[in-house]
């Protein structure tokens, strides 16, 4: 095989004969190992006004801060930036949209950045909500060569039919582009929709040691989006902890492989900021007393959770039902971000690890034994019904499992995060509980005859938990009632319940 401007060596080194191939750019060669740059300028040379940038970190959880910094304070412009989630106002990809140098976001959770809602409102920046399994697995197919794929997640929603606000103007009142309808197929009687690959012209990915061929491996969950992003991109750029000589980073260890990496560099000095910092809340009174509404909901949603499960629990009252499962249960957690075993939250501020945190983005510890991955593996994880049980909240569920829980139409819009791929995992065999009050803060219902917000996913949901009753939900016949509040009678039920029900002949009572 011929290689144009290639110069060919043959070299004895101690009897063993190893070619080498210099690939010239005119007369200056050009070398496929890995650059190491002495400063964040270096390191970011070539990036262009109107380039698409990926970054890694969820949250702010394994960001690239120092490039970033750098980059915010450039002149660069009208930049597409691919991240899981818009950071927060003053950090991570936060920055950037604050210097006012990014047209356009793809994203799937903007909900902590007040700078992204003011820009979007107001016509200064694009958004793309993409479902965050979906936008990680756009990226490892483009770095995979794979132009397009079906998939379950956003079916029969506004991801699937269209209609999205991406940009708005007058403060939010008028939108001035939203998404167009993407084409769809059955496969095997389940509908899927056709997504297609994200390419990146730089990626500026977050490492925790680098050797000097360019191999790099993470850190428990600042690993999420950062392997997968490099290879997506033309030009990638890692941020490094520390640099190690060839051969000291064991190779069945190696994360990232140094074919993907171009450039190294290695700041002086990490802030490495916690986003949510939880600790663990003294030990409460075992004294007997009169459980809340949410109190109750957690309680009871505890005891979907079974000794030797995989649970993926969702933020707000899912997650706090893990503080009540029994102790002798042994239950492995998974978080979207890329870990399984997931532990409590630290006992005190010695124990916090900027780079472990859950789906919330709050800080946690991990159990012994705990695995850590990439974003792209945790949703294949989801989508693929690996895990056992889903515990997600909820706006509205209607009577043949429809479930509505992440946009109120005229209200601010803050992302599906993994909402819709975690409901799509019911047809591939996961449970999904959904946990939530009986009725919204107005009083109308929550279960309802049909969803009137937007869909989250589609005849999905198994179980409905709140602090009234206990739904069993049949795709084809509806809801059967099979707990109720000893506080409420089943008239009084009907009252604030908007869909029809059955009632189990095994009817009883909710525990406190």
């Amino acid at each position: 095989m011929m290689i144009p401007g290639a110069a060919f060596r043959l070299l004895n080194v101690k009897s063993t004969y190893i070619f080498t191939v210099v690939c010239r750019l005119g007369s200056t060669p050009v070398s496929r190992r890995a650059a190491r740059c002495q400063s964040p300028a270096e390191a970011l040379q070539g990036l262009k006004d109107g380039q698409t940038i990926m970054i890694g970190g969820f949250g702010i959880c394994g960001i690239p801060e120092n490039l970033i910094r750098h980059l915010s304070n450039s002149k660069v412009r009208n930049l597409t930036i691919v991240s899981i989630t818009g950071g927060l106002s003053d950090c991570g990809v936060g920055e950037l949209i604050k210097a006012g140098m990014v047209k356009r976001l793809v994203t799937s959770y903007i909900g902590e950045n007040s700078n992204i809602f003011e820009k979007f409102l107001g016509g200064q920046l694009e958004v793309e909500l993409v479902p965050q399994g979906t936008l990680a697995e756009r990226i490892r197919a483009a770095g995979a060569g794979i132009p397009a794929f079906y998939t379950p997640t956003g079916y029969k929603t506004m991801v699937h039919e269209g209609g999205l606000p991406m940009m708005y103007e007058d403060d939010g009142k008028k939108i001035t582009m939203a998404s167009e309808p993407k084409e769809s197929r059955e496969f095997n009687g389940r509908g899927y929709v056709l997504e297609t690959a994200i390419h990146a012209d730089f990626a500026l990915v977050r490492g925790h040691k680098a050797d000097t061929n360019g191999n790099v491996t993470f850190r428990k969950t600042a690993t999420n989006l950062n392997p997968v992003i490099a290879k997506a991109a033309k030009n990638v750029i890692v941020e490094v902890e520390e640099i190690v000589n060839a051969g000291e980073l064991q190779g069945e260890h190696i994360q990232l492989p140094s074919i993907y990496v171009h450039r190294i560099y290695k700041p002086n000095h990490f802030v490495r900021r916690c986003e949510k910092m939880r600790l663990a809340k003294p030990a409460e009174s075992n004294a007997k007393t009169s459980a809340s509404s949410r109190e109750r909901i957690i309680l009871r949603a505890a005891r979907e959770i079974k000794d030797g499960m995989f649970v993926n629990l969702g933020i707000g009252i899912p997650v706090l039902a893990a503080n009540h499962i029994p102790e002798d249960a042994k239950v492995f957690l998974h978080g979207e971000n890329g870990i399984i075993g997931l532990g409590p939250y630290p006992a005190g501020k010695k124990e916090v690890d900027p780079d472990l945190t859950n789906a919330g983005k709050e800080t946690v510890t991990a159990i012994p034994g705990a695995a850590y991955f990439g974003t792209e593996e945790s949703f294949a994880i989801i989508r693929g019904g690996h895990l056992d049980l889903t515990m997600l909240g909820g706006m509205q569920v209607s009577q043949n499992g429809d479930i509505a829980n992440w946009i109120v139409p005229g209200q601010k819009i803050t992302g599906m995060g993994g909402a819709m791929d975690l409901v799509a995992s019911a047809a591939a065999g996961t449970r999904v509980v959904v946990t939530m009050e009986h009725n919204a803060k107005d009083g109308s219902a929550k279960i309802v005859k049909t969803c009137s917000l937007p869909l989250t996913g589609q005849r999905c949901v198994d179980r409905i938990i709140t602090e009234k009753a206990v739904f069993d939900v049949s795709k084809s016949t509806g809801l059967t009632l099979i707990e109720i509040s000893k506080d409420l009678t089943l008239d009084e039920l009907r009252e604030c319940t908007d869909a029809d029900f059955e009632v189990s002949p095994k009817l009883k009572c909710m525990e406190d």
